[in-house]
């Protein structure tokens, strides 16, 4: 951009921050934090983010060069399975899928493009190579494409349900049935748009699950997912009234999280089945439960025992 330009026609009127954002293309808020360091202004008069740009307003731009602190690498995260086609990682809890706005930990793709693994061009811009996401919060097995072959093959697996995701999960309560299924839509919620609900709006959903072990106050199940919708498995557990233990955005007691050692939702993606995209073998992988989540079982089933007659 020119250090200085006149202002436009089309934002004369207009607040001075909802002018720079225009020009900027940046959010509004971003755009005030410029006027408010001085690195946007007009000349020949003083400004703030409420001054009205008038006729004739020259706009100077004096934009300081962001320097962005590398992306740090999850050196603790395990490398599952690997060929020149696909690389499925044990993503530990804390670490993104991707570099998103806001986000300044490490991510799947940075640390493995930082340790010097190939990954496919094919994808969008900064998830180039991913067909298939896990959250922050939650830990396990996730598939990420080396080879352009592989790139399509396993975004058509994953769109069509054929790659079998086995999630293990401590939902809270004790779950009445042995084996079920949940199907209910799942959309954003209205309130807060950064958590997810069951809303006849939403997207079609269906989680079948078995239970693995009882704990009276918590149920161990193995979940497998026919559909991928956002916190899926969260929702739909907190609206049959067991949410995830540690799940507190989804109503999970914070009392008995702390007493497990819990800081976030138990939750790990498993296994992982996939037919292989070149050589179109069956392929299974496995994980094995991170160090917290196993400390929360170890201390479930103590407190069990103790309640046993």
């Amino acid at each position: 951009m020119e250090p200085i330009v006149p202002a436009p026609d089309a934002l004369i009127g207009r607040r001075f921050d909802v002018a720079v954002a225009k020009m900027t293309g940046e959010s509004r808020s971003k755009a005030g934090h410029l006027i408010d360091s001085g690195q946007v202004r007009l000349l020949h008069r003083p400004c703030d983010r409420s001054t009205t740009l008038l006729a004739g307003d020259m706009v100077e731009f004096a934009l300081k060069a962001e320097v962005k602190s590398p992306e740090p690498i999850a050196e603790d995260m395990a490398i599952a399975y690997e060929d020149d086609d696909v690389v499925v990682v044990d993503k530990p809890v804390g670490v993104a899928a991707h570099a998103s706005a806001g986000w300044t930990g490490p991510t799947v793709l940075g640390s493995l493009l930082q340790r010097g693994v190939h990954i496919t061009s094919y994808g969008a811009a900064g998830r180039q190579g991913i067909v298939s996401r896990l959250d922050v919060g939650t830990s396990g097995l996730m598939l990420v494409c080396k080879s352009e072959l592989a790139y399509r093959e396993m975004r058509r697996q994953f769109a069509e349900h054929e790659v079998v995701k086995t999630y293990h999960a401590v939902a809270q309560g004790n779950l009445r049935q042995d084996r079920a299924t949940i199907e209910a839509p799942i959309g954003r919620d209205r309130v807060s748009d950064f958590r997810f609900t069951v809303t006849p709006a939403g997207k079609p959903a269906v989680t079948h699950w078995d239970v693995l072990e009882r704990f009276g106050e918590a149920t161990l199940a193995k979940i497998n997912l026919e559909t991928g919708r956002t916190h899926q498995i969260r929702v739909h557990f907190s609206s049959i009234g067991h949410p995830l233990v540690g799940d507190h955005m989804y109503g999970a007691n914070p009392k008995l999280a702390e007493e497990l050692g819990l800081e976030r939702q138990w939750l790990h993606a498993m296994e992982l089945e996939f037919r292989h995209p070149r050589t179109h073998v069956w392929t299974h992988v496995k994980s094995q439960y991170p160090a917290d989540l196993a400390h929360a079982l170890d201390v479930l089933r103590a407190r069990a025992a103790e309640r046993e007659p």
